[in-house]
């Protein structure tokens, strides 16, 4: 069973995007640092972002995928596709956090860093669009709702 955020689209999205928003400041300080060629502070920012990343978007995919998702499906199995699409974005969003965090111990941060985290928040963005519009709006009219 997933938490009552969860299952509520207004308090939804408000998860999505305060993580979404804080995402794109560490990005932008990435870029500045980089910029600045300020190695040290970069490593520090790229550090914290990948964090930011497990900690607030992965950790949010996981208890929707353990919680919400399942509840979604069981009450509602024409629904089992669109899951099946949310969660290959975040298991993209895993793939590339994954390969961020290799890519820090063997390199220097670099641009390609931030083309990664381009990635992430495009993905991000359209997977929290999707999963408004296909599935916590159908919860929000009742045609899948979870007791």
């Amino acid at each position: 069973m997933s938490g009552p955020s969860l299952r509520k689209p207004d308090a939804h999205s408000s998860i999505h995007e305060a993580a979404l928003n804080e995402a794109l400041e560490l990005r932008n300080l990435l870029q500045k640092c980089l910029d600045d060629g300020e190695r040290e502070k970069a490593l520090q920012v790229l550090e914290v972002t990948i964090e930011h990343w497990e900690t607030r978007t992965l950790k949010h995919a996981e208890a929707e995928e353990e919680g919400l998702y399942k509840d979604i499906v069981q009450e509602n199995p024409a629904l089992k596709s669109t899951v099946i699409q949310l969660t290959r974005d975040h298991d993209l969003m895993r793939r590339i956090v994954e390969n961020m965090k290799v890519m820090l111990q063997t390199q220097e941060p670099d641009k390609r860093m931030i083309s990664m985290l381009d990635s992430l928040i495009i993905i991000d963005e359209i997977h929290n669009e999707d999963e408004m519009n296909n599935l916590l709006a159908m919860v929000k009219n009742n045609l899948g709702k979870i007791s």
